[in-house]
């Protein structure tokens, strides 16, 4: 394993950044770290890089535990939010600035440095300094400065957070191409959710200093472990209630009975709850219900965004789910009632 963190806590002061947080990476993957502000995604990141010390735990980079061992002698880079370029040199002196530390012969230098600036189309550049270029041109200049050093392990925090919507998609493209090309380990803060789903091989959710769910952007997405996972990545609806002796949850706010794909392993009268995701629930004029996993309610609101709506229905036992429509199937005037269905498989049962 490329890096082991292990039960490691940070504090500062009272305030507990992190709290006995495990994580794990191989060689060669890409890892986005996302959660809310204070979540603890920067620190354990500026552990990694040796700009913090654990006050509890361990950090091992290669198999080698990393206390005591400073920042420029870790075999990891870090690129900074800001990018933190020096405004003095030009681009090709930014991007050699490492090499020149580690004294690699001229010839040596200058061929890494010219490989460099064109993997990301830069070569053309290599005389501007860093107030000559876009803010993407500079996103680019922070990665392959960080990159020509060869390290196994690339730390990245926000990296796309100072660039517009359309350039984060188009430099995020780029950023996991750079990724594969080189082989390196990723491992990158984020506070956006379709940035991670769409670019790391595993998402670790963190909340609070602890990370809650660590797995690949489709499971996390359709089989979220917890409450606050469910309802962080894509907003999923969640449902309350008892699981019966006839095996169905009953839930009184939704007014229905839902039959799970698997019977879960819990006591008659156990509190359950469900995550439904908008996506997975089909909505059509009032009709005859059937006997499970269907709801009747109201239509309340319905908000076009480009590929379909997204629908408020107020359900009879006063509870309201969210629901997307495709663009395509007519909707029902607001205000009538309508009917909800969705299979046994939409519904995941959560820990918490």
């Amino acid at each position: 394993m490329l890096l082991s963190v292990e039960a490691v806590t940070r504090r500062f002061g009272a305030t507990v950044a992190l709290d006995q947080l495990s994580l794990a990476v191989a060689a060669g993957e890409f890892v986005a770290l996302l959660g809310g502000s204070g979540s603890g995604k920067s620190t354990l990141l500026r552990l990694v890089a040796g700009f913090e010390v654990p006050d509890a735990g361990r950090i091992l980079l290669g198999g080698v535990d990393q206390a005591g061992v400073p920042p420029p002698a870790r075999p990891c880079a870090m690129v900074f939010q800001n990018y933190a370029l020096f405004p003095h040199l030009n681009v090709f002196d930014n991007v050699a600035y490492g090499l020149r530390r580690e004294a690699v012969p001229r010839p040596e230098m200058a061929a890494r440095v010219g490989q460099a600036l064109a993997m990301v189309g830069l070569e053309a550049l290599a005389a501007r300094r860093p107030h000559q270029l876009s803010g993407g041109q500079r996103q680019r200049v922070a990665l392959v400065r960080a990159l020509v050093k060869r390290p196994p392990l690339l730390l990245l925090d926000e990296p796309l957070g100072a660039l517009d919507a359309g350039l984060r998609e188009h430099t995020g493209q780029e950023l996991r191409a750079l990724q594969r090309a080189t082989g390196a380990a990723f491992i990158m803060v984020t506070h956006d959710q379709a940035e991670a789903l769409a670019l790391a091989d595993r998402v670790a959710v963190l909340e609070a200093g602890r990370l809650v769910q660590c797995a690949p952007p489709q499971e996390l997405y359709h089989r979220p472990a917890t409450r606050f996972v469910a309802g962080f990545l894509g907003g999923a609806n969640v449902l309350e209630g008892t699981l019966g002796a006839d095996g169905l949850v009953h839930c009184p706010g939704a007014a229905c009975a839902l039959r799970l794909a698997a019977p879960l392993p819990l006591p008659v009268g156990a509190r359950v709850s469900l995550a439904l995701r908008a996506e997975r629930i089909s909505l059509r004029g009032e009709g005859e219900m059937p006997a499970d996993n269907a709801a009747t309610g109201v239509l309340r609101q319905a908000v076009f965004q480009g590929a379909g709506w997204l629908c408020s229905v107020a359900l009879a036992g006063g509870q309201s789910l969210r629901v997307q429509v495709p663009a395509q199937q007519p909707l029902p005037p607001l205000g009538v009632p309508v009917l909800l269905q969705w299979p046994a498989d939409a519904t995941v049962p959560l820990a918490d």
